[in-house]
């Protein structure tokens, strides 16, 4: 096994934008298709380790970039000014990571018609927007995401499955919030499940995160269930 990766250029609004491609290059393709939605720093190492990861499952793992120019924030402060003007316009948020989608679709290495996304933090509401948004696609993950619907609410039936896997005390998208997105993907008439992980926390996939007064804490019980739920998730929505 090979893996290959490379950076790959595509374009949403005259805005550049530097996605990271990993592969198994042994594999005969086109592949089954991973976009990768990252968290508020950016398109960073966490995304990309997780790209190679999935390449090494079959996949063709691509992590997008939501900023542009492969912008990375220098820290909480930066992060939260690079989400937010994301935030405060959600049809802008969907034109992008629909531009992303379209990107993969477009790569010689994947099956156009076998893609699913994934994604972490603020990248969990991007992955729920892309499906809010009617895009045509197997499946979306969010992995502790945020799930502040858009305003107005979206009007179009969400086709995808819908899978979340979320710390029952996160403190940036509480149980209640949970039910209500429940509530929310019933009445757009999508295929979902919910997994609430008990004693954990926001950010439990990352290592990094030892912050219990932000609400950020690894947990890694919690990490290990969360990858094998979403290993069986891809095994039935792309295979």
């Amino acid at each position: 096994m090979t893996t290959l990766t490379r950076t790959i250029d595509y374009l949403h609004a005259n805005t550049r934008c530097v996605g990271f491609l990993a592969y198994d290059d042994a594999l005969p393709g086109p592949l089954p298709g991973v976009l990768i939605a990252h968290t508020w720093a950016g398109r960073d190492e966490f995304v990309e380790n997780k790209a190679r990861r999935l390449a090494e499952r079959g996949y063709a793992a691509f992590a997008l970039d939501m900023y542009g120019e492969g912008k990375v924030g220098s820290g909480a402060e930066e992060n939260a000014q690079l989400m937010g003007a994301l935030m405060s316009d959600r049809r802008h948020l969907q034109d992008r990571i629909n531009a992303a989608l379209d990107a993969l679709r477009e790569l010689p290495e994947v099956d156009p018609d076998r893609i699913a996304a994934i994604g972490f933090c603020f990248g969990g509401l991007c992955v729920l927007d892309l499906a809010r948004s009617g895009a045509d696609l197997r499946g979306v993950v969010s992995f502790h995401g945020l799930f502040t619907p858009p305003e107005p609410p979206p009007l179009k039936p969400i086709t995808t499955k819908v899978l979340v896997l979320h710390g029952n005390d996160d403190p940036m998208a509480t149980p209640e919030q949970a039910v209500a997105l429940g509530r929310e993907l019933t009445e757009q008439g999508a295929d979902w499940q919910i997994h609430l992980y008990g004693n954990t926390m926001h950010a439990f996939t990352n290592p990094r995160a030892n912050d219990p007064g932000f609400g950020t804490v690894y947990q890694p019980v919690a990490d290990r269930r969360s990858w094998r739920a979403l290993m069986d998730f891809l095994g039935e929505v792309l295979e």
